[in-house]
């Protein structure tokens, strides 16, 4: 199968950029969004943010309060006269204030807590991602074709008409294509719920997905033993 491909952008999971002259800090908050199913990228201060921030293009920026080099301030607006990525700004409780004012005043998003804590950062991160997301219409990995608005997949070609739950279960792996996604992640990405839910419900649902796909030996969405799922692109 073929790397996978998508209208618009090639990128199949949330990307963070994340500006912080703690390395300790960005490490530990890499290490936590990433089993998350974020991509992260981290730099030491302001001007590698800029330089990253139009390379990567990522669906949202985290900088903190005291960045080096090119502040906060100048930072966010630099980066607007470039595009419209949410800049998050991470301050620590009881300093920060007035960076953050003006910070906020140049067109950052919002301030979240520093040291940084993945249950605030994470939504914010998604949302963004979700509205990039929106305007990619069509994934296709190998011989599978997913059209997001159409609601429709196609195999080699052939329409494969698939029941709404395994529809969106197939969207959300072809999504984080090459990456082990948990039960946990899929149930809250795809049923929105963790309550009241067997792991059972998404091993058949894949069962039935694989069946539908022609997947036979299971190689394409393959199981990861004792964590989840994994869609394979090549």
């Amino acid at each position: 199968m073929t790397a996978p491909a998508v209208e618009g952008d090639t990128r199949t999971a949330p990307m963070l950029l994340v500006a912080d002259p703690d390395a300790g800090l960005v490490r530990q908050l890499s290490a936590a969004m990433q089993a998350e199913g974020v991509d992260v990228t981290g730099v030491p201060d302001g001007a590698q943010a800029l330089l990253q921030a139009g390379a990567l293009r990522p669906d949202a920026v985290l900088i903190c309060a005291s960045l080096p080099i090119v502040g906060p301030v100048d930072f966010v607006r630099a980066v607007r006269l470039m595009r419209t990525v949410p800049v998050l700004l991470g301050i620590d409780f009881g300093s920060d204030a007035e960076q953050a004012l003006q910070a906020l005043e140049a067109g950052a998003t919002a301030c979240v807590a520093r040291p940084y804590r993945v249950p605030e950062l994470l939504p914010l991160v998604q949302a963004a991602f979700r509205r990039q997301d929106s305007h990619r219409t069509v994934l296709t990995i190998g011989d599978v074709e997913l059209d997001v608005t159409a609601y429709q997949v196609k195999v080699g070609g052939r329409v494969v008409h698939l029941p709404l739950r395994e529809f969106e279960l197939l969207h959300y792996l072809m999504r984080n294509a090459d990456r082990t996604v948990t039960r946990e992640q899929i149930m809250r990405n795809v049923w929105h719920s963790t309550d009241g839910m067997s792991t059972n419900t998404i091993a058949v649902h894949v069962k039935r997905l694989r069946a539908r796909l022609g997947d036979v030996e299971d190689t394409m969405i393959q199981t990861v033993r004792g964590v989840g799922y994994r869609l394979v692109s090549g």
